[in-house]
């Protein structure tokens, strides 16, 4: 099972910087998933920042989720 998100912060043009339970930190880009369904909503910027984390993966208000596995393979860490 791969690490599950501990915090994630929002940063300019749809990336997230996330922390894992296991430490590692990088940077999760949502804006290859804004013309996806539920995820248009995210392209409002004041909405996107309203992210939160529940249960190990990023959430928004209207329930909008990633895959904590998702979230996992496509961050980009940092060296």
């Amino acid at each position: 099972m791969n690490p599950r998100v501990k915090k994630a912060n929002p940063l300019n043009n749809y990336k997230l910087k996330v922390t894992f339970s296991d430490n590692s930190q990088g940077i999760f880009d949502c804006s290859q998933y804004l013309e996806i369904g539920v995820f248009k909503e995210l392209k409002n910027v004041k909405y996107f920042n309203q992210v939160k984390v529940i249960d190990g993966t990023v959430v928004w208000p209207h329930e909008q989720d990633f895959c904590p596995d998702t979230i996992f393979l496509d961050t980009k860490f940092k060296n």
